[in-house]
């Protein structure tokens, strides 16, 4: 499992672990059963701090895509892939909620937003 986290993206490095660990899921790179390295082994070989790993963890925990075995460790749910589409939405709408959020305290107008994710999604 590769994960990358870029510390000058806008995105916090919490939610592109928690984006990456989706898109493994997803695309069956990780299949349900996996157990995943500790909080402190992935943010060691991130770079990242123990609380940004764990919140990511945290998050998918409570989506239903992860489950904690205790001291066993943490594992992708059998019924992770049922789970992956709406959570992804539901980040997505999140992430979205957050950029026009940003844009509008600017006063950046409707039409500038809808242009603005156009070129970003052309390039």
């Amino acid at each position: 499992m590769i994960i990358t986290v870029d510390a000058a993206a806008e995105i916090p490095p919490y939610a592109q672990v928690r984006s990456q660990l989706l898109d493994a899921i997803a695309t069956g790179a990780l299949q349900p059963g996996t157990r995943l390295p500790t909080i402190r082994q992935l943010a060691g070989d991130l770079g990242l701090a123990n609380n940004t790993v764990a919140r990511a963890y945290r998050e998918l925990l409570a989506d239903g895509v992860l489950e904690s075995r205790g001291r066993r460790g943490t594992f992708v749910r059998d019924q992770a892939t049922d789970v992956v589409p709406d959570a992804r939405t539901q980040r997505l709408e999140e992430l979205v909620r957050t950029y026009v959020d940003g844009a509008r305290s600017i006063g950046v107008p409707s039409d500038e937003i809808v242009g603005a994710l156009d070129r970003a999604l052309g390039s």
